[in-house]
């Protein structure tokens, strides 16, 4: 096991993510489930790897990243208008539901249904934190820790 983490380990955490009214977006602590985050696979953003780099077990760090190191920018380009009769197989769709969508090469993209006028849905496909500032509370658990099968939950 390594002493700190470098910028290609694997990294088990307990993490929370706060808004910037304080309210909870995320936490691994409220179900128990650490996350396992592999630095440098392209998961992660820079920034937030950054933060990560030189902490030892046990470490907790709190901090903020900024909309475009965290999740990204809202970008107009993921928000995308649809016919009601595209939704005929799917159902009523309700304004805030998530509904996946079948995007290129057969893979599924989830989308925030956030506009329902007449004909025309409108569904965005932006991550649901993107263009929001988000507070960071990280534990370091375990550096290259030597995992079985289903003891962590990967994120990606």
């Amino acid at each position: 096991m390594t002493e700190l983490v470098q910028r290609d380990s694997a990294v088990l955490v307990h993490f929370t993510l706060k808004l910037e009214d304080g309210s909870t977006a995320e936490s691994t602590r409220a179900n128990g489930k650490p996350a396992l985050f592999r630095l440098g696979d392209g998961s992660l953003s820079a920034a937030l790897e950054q933060e990560l780099v030189g902490r030892k077990v046990g470490d907790q760090h709190a901090f903020t990243l900024a909309p475009e190191d965290a999740f990204g920018g809202i970008s107009p380009d993921l928000i995308q208008y649809f016919s009601r009769r595209d939704f005929i197989d799917a159902g009523e769709p309700e304004v805030g539901a998530i509904m996946l969508f079948s995007g290129m090469g057969g893979s599924e993209m989830p989308g925030v249904i956030r506009e329902i006028s007449g004909d025309s849905i409108t569904v965005d496909f932006n991550h649901p934190l993107a263009g929001q500032r988000i507070k960071f509370d990280i534990e370091v658990l375990e550096i290259d820790p030597a995992l079985e099968a289903g003891d962590a939950d990967p994120v990606s």
